[in-house]
């Protein structure tokens, strides 16, 4: 153990500066929240110039009595909108026809908005900016999966705090975020994405009978069944069509539930009806980011009474080409300043530093409701009108008032704290323009005081006055925007300071270790640099630098695997110069181009995935929708390379010096395999098998290859360790060692993939075995170098953008929208935070980080790279070190270009939807690499030396050992 603690307290170090770097980079990048002890009470309207006739207990004049609120989860804007507002029809428009009908038939008081949410799009975000007000914090994400309570005063405890009946029923975030608010509750598990109708059933089952009920003043139904049909499904398959259906059927039952009710003095009299969403999706179902069909989503507002039109100045809306049907714009953060002021409670008060409130009180979803205008005088003609029209004017001038002042009143108590980044030219001229709306008001206020001036005189100062606050509540929502997040950028500086120590750190490593051991590079003879050494140098510098524009990180799998081409040229040349291996250059070329179409496919899925979707997350079914000999080979080419892949595992137990605890590992993967291809075989359409097998396939094959890869795992893990006999007896190889931790670790990993998975597994062992056989080249022809020629960092670049390629070419991207939240439920029905974060981990980091990291040994035990006299076994760990250290390498100068890009991106447009997002990712990754090399390095360690690869030579190993013998003697 001394001996590998020599080499392995490099590793310990260089994960422990990666650690302290990005914990401090992300503590000055992504602030954490500072609660602040401030909240609205009625009390406060007293400090504001504002009219404050009403109620106690009310801000506004409350203006409806019951609000019901339902959330229809990723409700995308055309999923709501007539399909004649849109260039091409599609299959899912048109289905809420119940939606259109209303805002056709009754445009006074219905009407379709569509809302704009600010990214990023996860749903616990949403929910917080619609309950808010405010802006929220991109480390939000982070608790997309276990939602802390919230902290910040918010419209849900201004309900609460004023007396109203909150009944809430549907997705369980909300009692996670509001716990103890609710009068009723009726919660119902979220996070399993394969579930389409559990939450939706529990929301209908108590959703119309409430409606006739009096124990409550705000309903909140919030259904999931269409975000989970877009997760697993996409947007144009047939699960989210019927989804859509019964939507409109539930949503038909509502209306005339409240219409029947809506009579004088009946319990919907004064309701309002909000259908909404809380983001969109992209048409592969995934949300998170911040492009337009993922923050352009829809409400839905009806009152039940025929108002009058809001003045032309407010109105938003466009209209189709008839004028039938007319769509006004809404902004979510409007949301909960709109919905407070509508029942006259109190404004939520931001009570965090990076929490900006700005919502304004939005008037045409003001104007629905019927208590905003005096109904009492049912008189026509155009003098009523006008009358009618200036009483709302006067009410709606009074919430601007308020909303104005205590957007102020925020902006001054944050100010004075010195918590907020607003400079002291940007506080001026919030101050002046606030100053300007104020100017008229002591007259303005007085004509909502008396009311016998003429409606010519007074219109026009209304007016005026709407505009005057408006301006000041656009301008401070454009600035929140812009300057909402405060960075730390001593603490930035600091963090970017300790990547570049670690990557000095690295090159000190190889460094010491080459001079300590007398080993050097592959040199060239003319100029004592290999060219593989400046390939691979120029590669990950390109690489690197690439990372500082948004254009390449969209297309960061295309980089990589055009960078990955390139060596396979420079390789083929080679090939061609000396009549070596052409075979497998060609092979590795051709296997970079499959990559390229793969990756391709992976990146459209942002676009028109619904074409590659179906049950399985995986690709290989998108070509397996329009003729049967294409459905036969998706089926039948994933089963055959499960096959190939045992076989292989087959050879080597048999023809090598593999038995006791490995030989039974890798029999367990076999059976592991066996297994897959039956859970395969119960997910088919063209077998029989499939509905005998139907139920057993779903939940337990799954678990039991869990299990037994978890099995295998603690076996290679603990076994060692307490049964010496076992260890000293084992006559093992690096090689075998290898295969057996793969196949432990690869059946979890191809089951979570889908049927891409296996192929994907067989792609990387073909080429894996090019690379390795490729770089054998410049070994061969460099006989008469001196000393110990040590393996170049060409083919580690290569394992490390093959790596890349493989992450974007089985479906994943750098956006939480790339997250696949199936693979977290295969096998499992139920949310536990834990298991499903461990499985999600493993779908999205299992081929290129967890099995690439355990198969760098491969440029080790490879025989045909090095000579004879080089099988020492002192060589091996060197080496193997070595490889570790050149891949840790390569992954910490791609992250630190990263950082060093967020930090200066940090006011870019695309920071929250692009480079933040691509920030977490890799400094996950970074620590996972890192993580997982201390553990590989262990693993192949263990023993107190690294025997040879075999016993008695390469000779003694059967059929494989021969295999490579013949080829490194070609």
């Amino acid at each position: 153990m001394w001996g590998w603690w020599r080499l392995g307290k490099w590793m310990v170090l260089i994960m422990f500066l990666h650690i302290i770097a990005i914990l401090i980079f992300t503590k000055g990048f992504l602030l954490t929240r500072t609660e602040l002890p401030h909240s609205s009470h009625c009390s406060d309207l007293s400090q504001s110039p504002c009219l404050s006739s009403y109620p106690s207990s009310s801000w506004t004049k409350p203006a409806v009595d019951r609000l019901v609120i339902i959330i229809l989860d990723a409700l995308r804007f055309d999923f709501v909108a007539p399909s004649s507002f849109f260039e091409e029809k599609q299959p899912w428009m048109d289905k809420l026809k119940v939606l259109q009908k209303m805002a056709l038939e009754k445009p006074s008081s219905a009407k379709i908005f569509k809302a704009i949410a600010d990214p990023p799009t996860t749903s616990l975000q949403r929910l917080k900016g619609l309950t808010t007000g405010a802006l929220p914090t991109f480390i939000d994400v982070g608790n997309s999966f276990g939602a802390p309570a919230i902290v910040e005063d918010n419209f849900i405890n201004q309900l609460i705090q004023n007396g109203k009946r909150v009944v809430m029923m549907g997705d369980d975030t909300w009692t996670q975020l509001f716990p103890n608010h609710f009068n009723k509750s009726y919660p119902y598990p979220s996070f399993n994405v394969k579930d389409l109708d559990t939450v939706d059933n529990g929301c209908i089952e108590h959703l119309l009978p409430s409606l006739y009920q009096q124990d409550w003043d705000v309903l909140i139904a919030h259904f999931l069944g269409v975000d989970h049909a877009g997760h697993i499904y996409g947007v144009d398959s047939t699960p989210m069509i019927e989804k859509l259906e019964q939507y409109n059927t539930v949503l038909e039952k509502v209306i005339e539930a409240l219409q029947e009710q809506s009579g004088p003095g009946e319990l919907h009299e004064n309701s309002l009806l909000i259908v909404m969403g809380d983001h969109g999706q992209t048409l592969n179902g995934d949300h998170g980011g911040g492009s337009a069909e993922e923050v352009e989503t829809s409400i839905f507002a009806m009152g039940f009474k025929d108002l009058p039109s809001v003045p032309s100045e407010f109105d938003s809306s466009s209209c189709e080409a008839n004028k039938n049907i007319c769509i006004s714009s809404f902004q979510q953060l409007d949301f909960a300043v709109t919905v407070s002021s509508l029942l006259g409670v109190p404004f939520p008060f931001g009570r965090c530093r990076v929490s900006i409130l700005i919502g304004r009180v939005n008037p045409e979803l003001y104007a629905l409701a019927v208590g905003t205008w005096n109904l009492e005088d049912n008189k026509t003609g155009n003098d009523e009108d006008q009358t009618k029209l200036e009483e709302w004017m006067r009410n709606y001038v009074n919430v601007l008032c308020i909303n104005s002042w205590q957007v102020k009143r925020y902006i001054d108590v944050y100010s004075a704290l010195s918590v907020i980044g607003f400079s002291s030219e940007d506080l001026f001229h919030i101050s002046d323009l606030y100053a300007k709306a104020e100017e008229n008001w002591s007259y303005t206020r007085n004509l909502l005081l008396y009311k016998n001036e003429s409606c010519n005189t007074s219109l026009p100062d209304l007016k005026r006055q709407t505009v005057a606050y408006f301006n000041f509540l656009s301008y401070v929502a454009e600035l929140a925007r812009s300057k909402w997040t405060e960075f730390n950028l001593k603490m930035m500086g600091t963090g970017i300071g300790i990547m570049l120590l670690s990557l000095y750190g690295h090159f000190l490593a190889i460094k010491k270790l080459n001079q300590s051991n007398g080993v050097s590079l592959p040199l060239s003879r003319d100029s004592g640099i290999s060219f593989g050494l400046m390939l691979a140098s120029f590669i990950v510098v390109i690489r690197a630098c690439s990372l500082l524009s948004n254009s390449f990180i969209l297309e960061e799998g295309k980089v990589a695997n055009f960078l990955l081409a390139t060596t396979g040229i420079m390789k083929l040349r080679d090939s061609f110069m000396k009549k070596k291996m052409l075979l497998e250059a060609t092979v590795f070329l051709f296997l970079i181009f499959i990559l390229r179409i793969a990756i391709e496919v992976g990146l459209s899925k942002q676009a028109v995935t619904s074409q590659f979707m179906n049950v399985s997350s995986s690709w290989m079914l998108g070509i397996s929708i329009s003729q049967p000999v294409w459905t036969y080979m998706a089926e039948i080419v994933p089963i055959v390379a499960l096959i190939i892949l045992g076989y292989f595992l087959y050879k080597v137990i048999s023809n090598c010096c593999c038995w006791g605890i490995l030989k039974y590992v890798i029999m367990g993967t076999i059976l592991s395999y066996m297994l897959i291809a039956l859970h395969w075989a119960t997910e088919s359409n063209i077998s029989d098998l499939a509905l005998l097998l139907k139920g057993i396939g779903k939940n337990y094959i799954p678990r039991t290859i869990y299990a037994i890869g978890l099995g295998q795992l603690s076996l290679l893990a603990f076994v060692p360790l307490f049964s010496k006999e076992e260890t000293s007896n084992y006559k093992g190889s690096l090689f075998v060692k290898m295969i057996t931790i793969l196949s432990a670790c690869s059946s979890t990993v191809i089951i979570l993939q889908g049927k891409q998975g296996a192929l994907v597994a067989l792609g990387s062992i073909v080429a894996g075995y090019c690379i390795m056989r490729l770089e054998g080249i410049e070994q061969h022809s460099d006989n008469g170098a001196t000393g110990a020629s040590m393996l170049g960092p060409l083919p580690v670049v290569q394992w490390s953008l093959l790596a890349v390629c493989l992450f974007f070419a089985t479906g994943h991207w750098c956006t939480f929208d790339g997250l696949r939240y199936g693979a977290a439920f295969m096998g499992f029905d139920e949310f536990i935070l834990v298991r499903q974060a461990i499985l999600l981990t493993i779908d999205t980091f299992g081929f290129s980080h967890i099995l690439s990291v355990f198969a760098l040994p491969l440029f080790v035990a490879c025989p045909s790279l090095f000579n004879q006299t080089e099988y020492r076994s002192s060589l091996f760990s060197i080496k193997l070190f070595r490889i570790f250290m050149m891949y840790g390498l390569i992954m910490a100068t791609t992250v630190t270009a990263t950082i060093l890009c967020v930090a200066i991106q940090r006011r870019h447009l695309m920071v929250w939807g692009l480079f933040a997002p691509k920030f977490v990712f890799d400094v996950v990754g970074l620590i996972l690499t890192d993580v997982l090399i201390f553990l590989a390095s262990v693993y192949y360690f263990a023993e107190n030396r690294i025997r040879t690869l075999c016993d008695h030579g390469v000779e003694d190993c059967g059929s494989i050992g021969q295999f490579y013998l013949a080829k490194k003697n070609e």
